[in-house]
């Protein structure tokens, strides 16, 4: 273990950002370059002797938590990332964008502040590139056999690299213009910068994984062409249907779904646009949906320089504490701050929009709503709280309902979908159609990053055992498992 005493006598300390009135003006990540690393050993010296390590079943992934803690405690670095990577193919992704349930089953934080995991994982991985330890790792040799992994967000790219490394012979379909999908246009720059994703692509490439930008499966080449052509075909292609808000006014120029709005600003940081054809600037922006992509839009219009922002949320306003329904150590619902929330704007919790108003032009203007609260178990208006706000940018957050019907790819290789809409898959993450696998939020929903990560490893287990009878590949977890996270 790390250090006996360490959780008794080093209190919790977090990365430090940077001031609000400095990031606001720039895309950069928002954390102060190198500030973990000074304190990060001693951090990593809370993790306790805890017997039964928690944090390994909060984690989808299984992370080895205790083992890279210690590594890190020691400041044996190397040694921290094998650890680290033994499971986990993006540590970088995870340690910066991960909610980390980890440390909400971390058995210190029964009665005290949790071990800052995330800071532990993402300072590991950070040294490990600078250090040169992250390296390809081609296969030995070559299998013979092909697969085609449609999606090249972190559970194909997962799926990808295992199946790589595994010996077969891997292409990735990717419909947008570059690697990456929600990590790339999803996620803004000031939450993870993309160099992060070019040097694991490029990674990937030296390992003999191939890409494909630009191609759309289900229009740009036939579903059925593409399983003739591979011995295997692997889904990722996500759950990009975005949830649509269906009130009077809709149609209203200005309203958006936040993956309409969120792309182009990543775009510009890209260098392929001067200036995003949807902008917050000068305008009052309100966000529907209280989540983390709500979030990123209130972000996002700070730094293009909103004059105002407000985020709705048609749930009440989490509690700071555990609730009972809520016990350690399952993953609760809390309320927090995120470095776009201290930002600034205004939340705005337990109200549900009613229509939107627009000017003689047909552009949007105000936003009605009214406030609601839960009564045996049914949501209801309360009469007379009616109001409205300015509204002169709306972007829709509240999730995703599936992955894209509209392209066909669902129909043209005949799958089977769950009571959810989901692809329908079994143990091995194979669906109805021999040959062909689910990973990732097209096969279980809307998810975090680490669970399409895991997902991603788990699938690739399950091809390499129907192409080759047997897998030395780990698999994390099972479709149904739900770890601590319901």
């Amino acid at each position: 273990m790390a250090d006996p005493k360490g959780f008794l006598t080093t209190d919790r300390e977090v990365a430090k950002t940077r001031p609000v009135d400095e990031r606001v003006k720039d895309w950069n990540e928002v954390y102060v370059p190198g500030s973990l690393l000074p304190i990060i050993s001693k951090q990593a010296g809370r993790c306790m002797d805890c017997g039964i390590p928690f944090c390994h079943n909060g984690c989808p992934l299984g992370n080895l938590i205790p083992e890279w803690n210690d590594y890190a405690y020691r400041e044996d670095w190397r040694e921290a990332s094998e650890r680290l990577h033994a499971t986990n193919n993006f540590p970088e992704f995870t340690g910066r964008l991960c909610p980390a349930p980890c440390e909400s089953a971390c058995v210190l934080g029964i009665n005290q502040p949790a071990v800052t995991i995330k800071n532990v994982e993402v300072t590991i991985i950070d040294k490990a590139w600078d250090a040169g330890d992250v390296t390809p790792q081609p296969p030995e040799r070559l299998s013979g056999k092909t697969v085609a992994v449609i999606g090249s967000g972190p559970a194909g790219l997962a799926a990808a690299q295992q199946l790589t490394r595994a010996g077969h012979t891997v292409a990735v379909y990717e419909r947008a213009d570059r690697i990456g999908g929600l990590l790339r246009y999803g996620i803004p720059e000031f939450k993870m910068e993309k160099r992060h994703i070019n040097r694991r692509i490029e990674q990937m490439r030296a390992e003999g994984t191939k890409f494909r930008t630009e191609t759309e499966i289900g229009r740009d080449i036939d579903a059925a062409k593409l399983r003739k052509r591979y011995d295997a075909v692997v889904i990722a292609a996500g759950a990009t249907t975005s949830r649509d808000l269906k009130v009077p006014g809709r149609e209203l120029n200005g309203i958006h779904f936040a993956m309409e709005y969120l792309p182009l600003a990543n775009k510009v940081q890209e260098g392929d646009l001067t200036t995003p054809p949807i902008t917050a600037e000068g305008k009052h922006v309100v966000v529907i949906g209280g989540g983390d992509t709500g979030a990123d839009c209130v972000g996002t219009a700070h730094r293009q320089g909103a004059a105002s922002v407000t985020q709705l949320e048609i749930m009440p306003k989490p509690g700071e504490e555990r609730s009972e329904g809520q016990p350690w150590p399952t993953f609760p619902m809390l309320y927090k701050v995120t470095s776009a929330h201290e930002e600034g704007g205004e939340r705005v919790y337990s109200v549900s929009t009613t229509h939107f108003e627009g000017d003689e032009d047909g552009n949007v203007q105000w936003l009605h709503l009214i406030e609601v609260e839960f009564k045996d178990g049914k949501l209801e208006q309360k009469p007379g709280t009616e109001r409205r706000i300015p509204a002169q940018l709306v972007t829709l957050a509240m999730g995703f309902t599936g992955t894209d019907r509209e392209n066909g790819l669902v129909e043209q290789f005949g799958l089977e979908l769950d009571e959810r809409g989901n692809v329908a898959r079994d143990a091995d993450f194979a669906t109805n159609v021999p040959g062909v696998f689910v990973a990732g939020d097209a096969g279980r929903g809307q998810s975090l990053i680490v669970w399409a990560i895991a997902e991603g490893r788990s699938a690739a287990r399950g091809v390499d055992r129907y192409l080759a009878g047997a897998s030395a590949l780990p698999a994390p977890i099972r479709p149904t498992d739900r770890a601590l996270m319901v």
